[in-house]
């Protein structure tokens, strides 16, 4: 029924300002559209990204957006911690890590957070 439908990926904010100066500054996202001061659609790839606000903001405790950037992850990381972002070290089974990439199961991933705290991340595929 969905299979053949782009998804759009939404994160609660609450404070709209301040996620825009994350999402579009320091993350370089172009903004889509805008509905007053509640949401900001922004352009990722061939897909969008919906950055509303809500009192519930940052309470999930899962990764909300993952940007698959195939094998530019360490220099993603890089461009980002150079803009001021820090990354979040678990202590995964199967996974190692190097700097502030997880590298295991075939994969490359670093983890941030977003200014609520939402959990983002960037994977290698």
């Amino acid at each position: 029924m969905l299979g053949d439908t782009e998804a759009i990926a939404t994160v609660a904010v609450r404070d709209l300002k301040k996620a825009a100066a994350f999402y579009e500054g320091t993350l370089g996202l172009k903004v889509k559209a805008r509905e007053g001061d509640e949401v900001i659609s922004y352009a990722t790839g061939s897909t969008a990204l919906n950055v509303y606000r809500s009192e519930f903001a940052g309470t999930n405790k899962a990764t909300a957006v993952c940007w698959v950037v195939g094998d530019r992850v360490d220099a993603v990381a890089r461009a980002l911690k150079a803009e001021g972002v820090a990354f979040e070290h678990y202590d995964m089974p199967g996974l190692k890590l190097e700097g502030d990439v997880h590298v295991g199961h075939g994969m490359r991933v670093a983890w941030f957070k977003d200014p609520d705290g939402n959990i983002l991340n960037i994977v290698s595929g």
